[in-house]
């Protein structure tokens, strides 16, 4: 495999970054995950703004500008050849606490693999995270690369049969799973936690968002409890890689039919479509 690393695309066996990197040491550093189909990598301003906004606000210098970041991913996915890839980008600010550190920028690009087709067609089960996530966390809302306690509660989750783990904030508030946004869907309006909660402003949430506004699917972003989701009609969770998932049971609980809702199916439907347009397939 190819990588772009700092500047220039290398064999992955001989990349190699600096062993005093901060992001390496101390987990400081930022990432994006993104999917390429037809050659074309979807929402890729939408990834590097987000990667943008979150270096200022937590002071990540950056290497090269925007322009140059883009640059980096296609050369990444084109001198890997792939068409349907699973892209990573991973920023730091390299040697901490050194004076003129080079940033570090490192983008991988593998072949894409899909969720299993059965997900879609017939809902995953989700488990409750027994840990916690703190709004008030300089790193809340960040996708940083400090992940270990999502990997550790994912981990959990996939040796309970589950696809996905949800959490909840200190203070009870419904917030995120592991690797997703959550939507609940109740008397037909969708609702999904206000970013006030501290959850990540995600790409995949933000294109639900806006497909509910324009096809009259009323849509509200508010604080939720555990009573609301487990109270809920449907239940779907999203990211750039899995897209809208059905969840049809938490737990050993059931939610609604134990069948993907008719607004999950909507919804799973327009961005179907308005992902095949933006990748032009």
């Amino acid at each position: 495999m190819k990588v772009f690393l700092n500047n220039q695309i290398v064999d992955s066996s001989e990349a190699k970054i600096n062993c005093g990197d901060g992001g390496f040491l101390y987990g400081a550093g930022l990432f994006e995950t993104m999917r390429a189909s037809n050659g074309i990598i979807f929402a890729l301003d939408e990834h590097i703004d987000r990667l943008f906004a979150s270096a200022e606000k937590l002071k990540i210098n950056m290497r090269g500008d925007k322009k140059y970041v883009a640059d980096a991913v296609y050369e990444s996915l084109n001198a890997n050849g792939l068409k349907e890839a699973r892209i990573r980008l991973t920023a730091t600010s390299g040697v901490l606490n050194t004076e003129n550190s080079e940033p570090t920028l490192l983008v991988t690009a593998m072949e894409f693999g899909a969720y299993p087709k059965e997900y879609y067609e017939k809902g995953i089960l989700v488990v409750l995270n027994s840990y916690r996530q703190n709004p008030a966390d300089i790193l809340s809302g960040h996708k940083t690369t400090s992940y270990f306690s999502r990997i550790t509660a994912l981990a959990v989750a996939i040796q309970k049969r589950a696809a996905e783990a949800i959490w909840f904030t200190v203070d009870h508030r419904l917030a995120e799973g592991c690797v997703s946004n959550v939507f609940i869907v109740k008397d037909s309006v969708l609702y999904t936690p206000s970013l006030k909660a501290g959850i990540l402003p995600g790409i995949a949430r933000k294109t639900v968002l806006k497909l509910a506004a324009e096809n009259s699917i009323k849509c509200e972003e508010k604080d939720l409890s555990i009573n609301d989701l487990l109270c809920a009609d449907e239940v779907f969770v999203t990211n750039v890689i899995m897209q809208v998932l059905p969840v049809v049971a938490i737990e050993a609980h059931n939610v609604g039919n134990s069948k993907p809702g008719v607004i999950t199916k909507k919804v799973m439907e327009l961005y179907t479509q308005y992902f095949d347009k933006a990748v032009k397939r």
